[in-house]
């Protein structure tokens, strides 16, 4: 019986894994150094080896992208990289002819969907679908794209619509640290882990300029409220408040000066995410004012499991 294998023809059984690992030794010592390779359908053959081979040999030269036919390969560097993602190089892939000859990138995918709409005469949806593990990189993945279409589709042809514009681009950016702060929390394998879902919709005009945004959130881990795994964390809220509330609001909220709380472990780790300031500025951008905002707050530290409620809503 005669298989397939990349194209040609081979013996079944011992001839045909012979075949494969000659092409295997050939394709690993070819000429073209593997982190170039930055489409996974040209490796061959493709098998598991050669594919991790080469991402492995891109990401030990700090290449975190790399396509795999119409899908985007990330892999989470683990470590700022912010030369990656500025405003500059959002506009040179916007106003490159061909993006997908730019080296791979988020902005490609985020580009190309970008022109899907702008190019049809009748408006047609665009979906892009961020999956991977946890700690993959989603997260921050979907914060870059929303940074992307805030920044590619402002261009207002009214100081009326600029101002409109701008206003909503600040909300949907703002939307990450409220949700995170919310919903997110630090696990073992990462310290800013979504504990649930979110469909991000972002809404154009047929000038495709940004008119408004919509989040919808599904299954929020609830029970990590009230039992976390060995070396875990809660939710990023309830160590925010407890690091960061004023003396005259723990007063308010009931929050002792130095209490420890079984509902929150590992309090000495300082992370990032622990800064309460920059949730209550994104709170206040979304129009959410400073008295419904300590409600929030009280509610949240005196009854930990109306967080789900809160997130909920």
């Amino acid at each position: 019986m005669l298989q397939q294998v990349n194209g040609h023809s081979s013996g079944s059984g011992a001839q045909g894994r012979a075949s494969l690992k000659g092409d295997l030794r050939e394709f690993l010592g070819g000429e073209v150094p593997l982190h170039q390779l930055d489409d996974l359908t040209k490796v061959n053959p493709v098998t598991l080896e050669t594919v991790l081979r080469c991402l492995q040999a891109r990401y030990a030269e700090d290449i975190f992208y790399t396509n795999a036919g119409c899908t985007l390969v990330a892999l989470n560097p683990f470590k700022p990289i912010p030369q990656l993602y500025t405003p500059e190089l959002m506009r040179e892939y916007h106003a490159a002819p061909q993006p997908q000859k730019l080296k791979p990138h988020i902005f490609t995918v985020g580009e190309q969907t970008y022109r899907n709409v702008k190019s049809l005469i009748e408006p047609i949806n665009q979906s892009i679908v961020v999956s991977g593990e946890s700690g993959a990189g989603k997260t921050w993945t979907s914060r870059c794209l929303m940074k992307f279409y805030a920044v590619v589709a402002a261009s207002p042809t009214s100081c009326e619509n600029h101002k409109i514009t701008e206003r909503i681009e600040q909300r949907i950016l703002n939307s990450n640290p409220v949700m995170e702060a919310f919903g997110n929390a630090c696990t073992l394998r990462n310290n800013n882990s979504s504990r649930f879902g979110k469909f991000i919709q972002l809404q154009l005009n047929r000038a495709q300029q940004m008119t408004g945004a919509a989040v919808q959130t599904y299954l929020l881990e609830k029970t990590r409220v009230a039992c976390q795994a060995s070396s875990e964390r809660n939710f990023h809220i309830f160590y925010q408040i407890c690091k960061g509330a004023t003396r005259d609001e723990r007063l308010q909220w009931h929050l002792p000066e130095g209490a420890a709380f079984s509902w929150l472990p590992n309090p000495e780790s300082n992370l990032e995410e622990d800064c309460f300031e920059v949730t209550r500025e994104a709170m206040l951008h979304l129009g959410i004012d400073t008295s419904t905002q300590n409600n929030i707050f009280k509610t949240v530290e005196q009854s930990p499991g109306a967080l789900v409620l809160c997130v909920m809503v």
